[in-house]
Parts: structure tokens; C-alpha cells; sequence
């Protein structure tokens, strides 16, 4: 029990810190190129999944085999892209509408699991899919007069890091999460580095801290997360990361002057309960499983 007191300690305190790393996106995309604040952001996170894999049993040599490097290189391209497209999403669409609607990113795995991964789907969480996605419509509002076409770039950005979820449940049938998880920090930062630097805008001085702050922020939410997941289970995990969508609203709507739409909220809400509950079925079948298994 106090295993897992400490385990909800660390998502709370990943979710938080996930927050803020969004808020020094947000504020750090608006002055310069988004991928030049992934590539900086990259960097860092690049030497901390080198420390942590050196640090980890077996040390940096037995952490960085992997079984799928294609798969693994997939992983870390598609996930420096996907943070490039949410960062720019940040600066376009705006921080609070973004997040409410990157929360469709769950029911996206779960309808790609089934084509991807071979997984099955009942009809209860095709229903609580369906209902999720009308969430995701009200909260663009396509047939209202102030449809904004740049809301997709959020969304595209939840596709793309529903596809890497995907590829990271594959991968993880054959590597550890150490491994992982170095291979998109390392392999993110390269990819990053390709383009970045053609794109490099002087930092003024005032804004180091901010850049400080976001790396920062990038490498003690995922350590977190990662001491989180060691103690608790996902569907004990999912349920309190929807807290980053009450949290990012709060900082937009006060450091940013974002507004909160109806459409918006109620969508939300939509969403959020759509994903709790694709969880919550997922877990079960799960343990239904393991009952009937010998």
C-alpha cells in the first residue's frame, strides 16, 4: 500500500511537470522555430536516457540491444516529428484547445490496435470509441462559422503519437522500457539534429532560463513516469494523467489569456470519459484473462 501511495506521488508529479513543459513550449514556440526548441529539448533528454541507461541493470551496453531496431528507429523519428507538430500546435490552435484535444490519443490506440497489434474490440468500448470521437467533433465545431482548420494540427499530432504508442506496445513485447525509452531520446535528437540547426534563431538571454526549464521539465517527467509505472498498473496510471488537461488549461488561461468555448468543455468531458472508460474495459478483459488462463 505504500508502494503504491508513492507510485500515485510520481504520476502527480509527472502530470504536473508535464503541464509545465507544455506552458515552456507554448511560450518558447512563439519566438522561435518549433523544431529548434524540439532539437534543444532533444538534446537533453538524449543525455538523460544515456545516464539512465547507463545507470540501469546490465549498464549502457545491455540497454542499448534491442531486437527491433527498425521498430526502434521508427519509434524515436515519429516521436521528435510528433512533438514538433504538438509544440507548433501549442503556438496555432492554443494550449488549452490543444490538450482537450490530444486526450482522443487513447481511443485512437485502441482503434488502431486492432488493424496494428491484431487486438480484439467488443462492442462496449466500439461504443465509448464512437462516443469519444462525437467528443473530439464537438470540440472542433466542423459546422460551426468559426471552424478554425487549424484545430487538425492538434489532432494530427494525436494520430501521430497514437502511431507511436502503438509501435512503443510492439517494441515492448521484446525490449525492456529502458531501452525504450533510450532509443527515442537518442534517436529523436539525431533526427532533430538533421533539421534543426537549419533553422537555429540566436536565444536571447532572457529566455534561457525557459529553455533551461523545458529540458528540465522533459527529462523529470518521464523519470517519474517511468518510477510511476513501477508501482502501479496502467489503468491505475491513465485515470490521474487526464489531470495535464485541467492543469495546461489553468496556465493558458492565466499566463496566456486563452478563453474556454462551451464546445470545448463539454467536449472534453466527452472524451476524458470516453478514454476512462476504454480503459476501464480494458482492464477487465485483462483480468478475465488471466483467469482463464491455465
Amino acid at each position: 500500500m505504500k508502494n503504491k501511495t508513492l507510485g500515485y506521488i510520481y504520476v502527480l508529479l509527472a502530470v504536473t511537470i508535464f503541464a509545465g513543459q507544455d506552458a515552456f513550449s507554448k511560450l518558447l514556440g512563439e519566438k522561435y522555430p518549433p523544431i529548434m526548441v524540439t532539437m534543444i529539448r532533444f538534446w537533453a533528454f538524449a543525455v538523460f536516457v544515456t545516464i539512465l541507461a547507463a545507470a540501469a541493470p546490465g549498464g549502457l551496453r545491455a540497454n542499448m540491444r534491442t531486437k527491433k531496431p527498425l521498430l526502434q528507429v521508427f519509434r524515436g523519428a515519429l516521436l521528435v516529428i510528433e512533438v514538433v507538430v504538438v509544440v507548433f500546435a501549442f503556438t496555432t490552435a492554443g494550449l488549452a484547445m490543444s490538450q482537450a484535444i490530444l486526450q482522443a490519443t487513447p481511443l485512437i490506440v485502441t482503434v488502431l490496435s486492432v488493424p496494428l497489434l491484431g487486438e480484439q474490440v467488443g462492442w462496449r468500448r466500439t461504443v465509448a470509441i464512437a462516443v469519444g470521437m462525437l467528443g473530439v467533433l464537438v470540440i472542433l465545431n466542423p459546422i460551426g462559422v468559426d471552424f478554425d482548420i487549424r484545430l487538425l494540427i492538434p489532432l494530427a499530432g494525436s494520430f501521430m503519437y497514437a502511431i507511436y504508442s502503438i509501435a512503443t506496445r510492439a517494441v515492448g513485447r521484446h525490449d525492456t522500457s529502458i531501452t525504450s525509452v533510450f532509443y527515442a531520446g537518442v534517436i529523436g535528437a539525431i533526427v532533430a539534429s538533421v533539421i534543426g540547426p537549419f533553422y537555429w534563431t540566436p536565444i536571447a538571454v532572457s529566455d534561457w532560463p525557459a529553455m533551461a526549464a523545458l529540458c528540465i521539465c522533459g527529462a523529470l517527467s518521464h523519470y517519474f513516469l517511468i518510477l510511476a509505472y513501477r508501482m502501479l498498473s496502467a489503468v491505475e496510471v491513465q485515470p490521474l494523467t487526464y489531470l495535464q488537461l485541467v492543469l495546461s488549461v489553468a496556465l493558458a488561461t492565466i499566463f496566456f489569456d486563452e478563453s474556454l468555448t462551451p464546445n470545448m468543455i463539454v467536449g472534453a468531458v466527452i472524451v476524458v470519459g470516453a478514454g476512462l472508460f476504454t480503459v476501464w474495459r480494458e482492464h477487465r478483459l485483462g483480468i478475465r484473462k488471466q483467469e482463464t488462463e491455465p
